[in-house]
């Protein structure tokens, strides 16, 4: 008994379309190799306690719905930070830590972000593509 074309097409298709659906989930990946030793959740916390949503928008924190400064939406993605330095970790964690020495003036505040501190921010904004 032969299969009909029917069949053998729905057989074909029902496995390239479980791959695609499976495909598309956003799986956790780690953060890029310039912040390895970061800690991605740690990142998060900190962002709630530093009180970065009080000035930005933030994908995965709490109450960070801040319209003073840009979203941080897909913050892996962008090319520049603050408009100016190459998005890269350790431009990124130097902005975090002390954004009043990258650009005097600047709306964003010195908070007092460790080097650590800032590490873990960096891990975490940069899952954010």
């Amino acid at each position: 008994m032969t299969t009909p074309p029917r069949a053998r097409w729905l057989a074909l298709l029902v496995p390239v379309a479980v791959l695609a659906a499976t495909s598309c989930a956003r799986a956790d990946r780690p953060p890029p190799p310039e912040v390895r030793a970061g800690q991605p959740d740690r990142g998060a916390a900190l962002i709630a306690r530093y009180g970065c949503g009080s000035c930005h928008t933030i994908p995965g924190i709490d109450r960070a719905d801040g319209l003073v400064g840009p979203p941080l939406t897909r913050f892996g993605a962008r090319s520049y930070i603050a408009g100016a330095l190459v998005n890269n970790a350790d431009n990124l964690q130097h902005w975090i830590a002390d954004p009043q020495a990258v650009e005097p003036g600047t709306a964003m505040p010195d908070l007092g972000v460790t080097p650590i501190d800032a590490q873990d921010i960096a891990a975490y904004l940069y899952t954010l593509d």
